[in-house]
């Protein structure tokens, strides 16, 4: 069994890949760069960016038999991203935007081990309800929008804005398990194997 290495400091992604069996991981968060090219579709933008985490991660990490797991999830509405708000106001209005309407959220995972490196991308589309102003700005003021794509997080209190999820479910929280489960196939790691000590 390799050493894993997840490298992303979200508890959510920290949960999910303990959700799938695997405990023994350690946790690197590398320095890497997140611009990319603006004529790029949004499959590409989350998929070079989470490419580029995993490469300085491995760089950082010192050891190639280290299987590295990185992420980036990002939220489109109409292709244009939604990032992390600024500040209340900022939420406000993506919140507002999103209201009543399909969006979709993108995450690109890449595992990279040793010289070989994969990365694929998960689109999940999400539908808000109409929502009232006075309930955006109580979401906004429990706090939870802030540090979140979209200013939202489908696991927490905004569950209630939505009405319709076409895809993985796990997208939305920042790591496509399906996905993931067949890239760690993929590099002979087995979750449902009783012979892994993971």
């Amino acid at each position: 069994m390799p050493r894993i290495i997840l490298a992303s400091q979200s508890p959510r992604r920290k949960q999910l890949l303990e959700q799938i069996g695997i405990k023994k991981f350690d946790i690197l968060v590398p320095q890497a760069e997140e611009d990319y090219d603006p004529s790029l579709s949004p499959e590409e933008i989350v998929s070079s960016i989470c490419r580029k985490k995993a490469e300085a991660a491995r760089a950082l990490a010192g050891d190639p038999s280290a299987l590295i797991i990185a992420a980036d999830t990002m939220v489109f509405l109409d292709g244009l991203r939604l990032g992390k708000p600024q500040d209340q106001v900022d939420a406000f209005t993506m919140l507002s935007v999103l209201s009543g309407r399909t969006h979709h959220v993108r995450t690109g995972v890449t595992l990279c081990q040793g010289g070989r490196i994969e990365t694929r991308a998960e689109t999940t589309a999400v539908t808000f309800r109409p929502l009232e102003q006075d309930e955006i700005w109580g979401y906004i003021r429990s706090g939870e929008p802030m540090d979140k794509a979209g200013a939202y997080g489908a696991q927490g209190k905004a569950a209630l804005f939505v009405s319709r999820i076409e895809g993985d479910y796990f997208n939305v929280m920042g790591l496509p398990l399906y996905l993931l489960g067949n890239m760690l196939e993929d590099f002979g790691v087995h979750p449902f194997s009783p012979e892994e000590d993971l």
